[in-house]
């Protein structure tokens, strides 16, 4: 059925295509619909001809040159200098075989694009491929520039995995009878694991695969019938890169599956950057590892990165569009549009309904939308933080007040997102003398994971990429943050005497450097460790902020104890979820007002307490599931 399919689309296609336009081959590739074509110079003064296709055949569509009329990578990079004014000033080329595009790093893109692309057509006009402008990351990330190689590395592969998954996609309808339903696989009354199956008669996506963080023992139901084979599942969708999340994923190439990853890029980036590092720390610490590297680069090998507000087809007769959740960087809504017009079902994943430092608050505007599965970390009747502004004069205050008394500031804080929403804070309050200045030191992947922020300023907030490009400032790469990128300069900051403010992975204390740290300098009265995130059941990190002194410590085979001597402080307003008044308020700001609500990851009283008061305000159909039960939405 996919190939009767491509043959009429190509007969369209066909139809479509200037006189002139020389169209090598149509293939699906994915979720895209690829045009080959062999004087890709012609297209460049053919206006909106793509767009008017995608629009006719309701399909993404992309058009690439064919690989034989594009020139070498070192003649295009001459070619492209020459047409390029200097003061643009590149800084680096990176050729994307499988998508024949050139992407030209610069410090001012606006110069390489030209007014109105002038400058992109000439370049393509020049060299046959496709040239795509970023701006020059203000920090290096070695992990945007290995998976660059690495998918430049398997790119035979990839078109052939991409042409399986096309026809998977287009194989065309069977049933007739229409229902829709989830099965709740983790993260349903609990935080961690989050894992969920969407299914249709046509379809079965798994959406988001994570792990305890608190018991990696414990996993996703993922051995029960409805996910069995695994190979029989059409998609995976990540909503975002934290382990509750996406841990477990390589897993699932583990054990046979063979099909796509939907994610936003950020997301791709963070996922393969934390997933080396869970199982660097479990075999670090003696812990059993639940999959090898090589399944992490299996996994990589299969995704499709998805900007938001890109709409595509994943499976016969289901829609996948990513929008913005506020949350961590790449987080996103995963709104599911299932037949033609059937069933809108959205799973929020971690979002944040407030503006922060960082994100623009999460999205609310959705074309159609009958069921919303959100979740209630912060559901709970008392769960009201307090505002950003309070929970930044109160950090400021604990911090300053530690420097007055001679003492180390330690904040245990995740990599991706609370890391780069304290830094912020922190340089612009050193930056107007409003706290002392200080030596922040930045342990574990906050740098690395920053470095990747800063390849990404398009999903920044629109204030912050005003305040890097327009005035200057770059919070990111202020002189007072310190790398610690070795166990010999970690002992260097704890044995230093003066002050300072130390940022260190993890955020709930299960691991990393932060406990060396901790073990270090927990004795002394005059220190502070401060939690700015959540911290779940289970995890030391809940257990020092319920006013554990005694600590148990593994170390080099023996245990000791730690006293806890220092302060330990709680600045709640920090964190990426939304709290109970922005749940209840994200409802309230839908533009679709959904039919059923479906409450999960969180605490069994917050997710019954959130579903009761949705429905007892908004008169919504409401439930807060247990892990294995499933729900049928028609």
């Amino acid at each position: 059925m996919a190939a009767d399919r491509l043959r009429e689309l190509k007969e369209k296609v066909a139809g479509a295509i200037p006189r002139g336009i020389q169209v090598r081959r149509i293939d699906f590739e994915g979720p895209l619909l690829v045009i080959y074509i062999g004087n890709p110079q012609e297209l460049a003064e053919s206006g909106d001809i793509i767009k008017r296709l995608a629009k006719d055949l309701r399909k993404r569509i992309i058009i690439r040159p064919d690989p034989k009329c594009l020139k070498p990578p070192e003649e295009v990079k001459k070619i492209i200098k020459q047409v390029v004014p200097e003061d643009a000033q590149i800084t680096s080329f990176f050729f994307d075989d499988e998508n024949g595009e050139v992407i030209i790093e610069a410090e001012k893109p606006g110069v390489v694009i030209g007014k109105q692309g002038a400058t992109l057509r000439e370049i393509m006009k020049a060299v046959g491929w496709s040239p795509k402008v970023m701006r020059t990351p203000p920090i290096r990330s070695k992990t945007v520039e290995n998976i660059r190689q690495y998918m430049l590395s398997v790119k035979d592969e990839r078109k052939e995995i991409l042409r399986r998954i096309g026809e998977k996609i287009h194989r065309g309808a069977i049933y007739e009878e229409k229902w829709v339903r989830v099965t709740f696989l983790g993260g349903s009354r609990e935080v961690g694991r989050s894992c969920y199956l969407l299914q249709t008669p046509e379809s079965r996506i798994l959406i988001d695969c994570g792990v305890n963080v608190s018991n990696i023992q414990h996993s996703p139901y993922l051995y029960i019938p409805e996910v069995q084979p695994l190979d029989s599942i059409d998609a995976v969708v990540i909503t975002h890169a934290h382990l509750d999340h996406c841990g477990l994923v390589p897993v699932l190439y583990k054990y046979g599956y063979k099909g796509p990853i939907y994610l936003t890029p950020p997301t791709r980036d963070l996922m393969v950057l934390l997933q080396l590092d869970f199982i660097e720390v479990a075999a670090r610490e003696g812990a059993a590892t639940p999959y090898e590297s090589s399944f992490i680069r299996e996994a990589l090998k299969h995704t499709i990165p998805l900007d938001y507000g890109v709409v595509t087809d994943i499976s016969p007769d289901v829609r996948l569009t990513f929008y913005n959740a506020g949350h961590i960087l790449g987080s996103a809504i995963a709104h599911f549009h299932i037949g033609e017009g059937l069933y809108n079902v959205a799973f929020t994943g971690d979002f944040k309904f407030e503006r922060t430092r960082l994100f623009d608050r999460s999205e609310t505007n959705f074309p159609r939308l009958e069921a919303l599965i959100m979740e209630a970390t912060y559901g709970g009747s008392n769960d009201f933080q307090p505002s950003r502004k309070e929970a930044e004069e109160k950090l400021i205050a604990l911090i300053n007040e530690t420097i007055r008394r001679g003492g180390k500031v330690l904040i245990p804080t995740f990599a991706v997102g609370r890391s780069q929403e304290v830094m912020i804070v922190l340089e612009e309050a050193i930056r107007n003398k409003r706290l002392e200045e200080v030596t922040v030191y930045l342990d574990g992947m906050i740098y690395e994971a920053t470095a990747i922020h800063t390849a990404y300023p398009e999903y920044l907030n629109v204030s912050l990429r005003d305040l890097i490009f327009h005035h200057g400032i770059n919070p990111f790469i202020s002189d007072n943050f310190v790398k610690v990128d070795s166990p010999s300069k970690r002992q260097e900051v704890i044995e230093d005497s003066s002050p300072s403010v130390i940022l260190a992975t993890s955020g709930m204390l299960n691991g990393g450097p932060v406990m060396e740290y901790f073990r270090r300098i927990a004795g002394e009265e005059k220190n502070t460790l401060i939690f700015v995130g959540y911290q779940a059941e289970g995890t030391l990190g809940r257990r020092i902020q319920k006013g554990w002194k005694e600590i148990p410590f593994p170390t080099n085979g023996k245990r000791e104890v730690v006293t806890v001597n220092m302060d330990v402080e709680t600045v709640d307003g920090f964190s990426g979820h939304s709290d109970r008044r922005q749940l209840m308020n994200y409802i309230r700001a839908l533009s679709s007002r959904p039919e059923k609500i479906i409450t999960i990851h969180g605490d069994e009283n917050k997710c019954v307490d959130l579903a009761s008061s949705i429905y007892k305000t908004y008169r919504i159909e409401t439930r807060a599931p247990y892990n294995l039960e499933t729900v049928r939405f028609i």
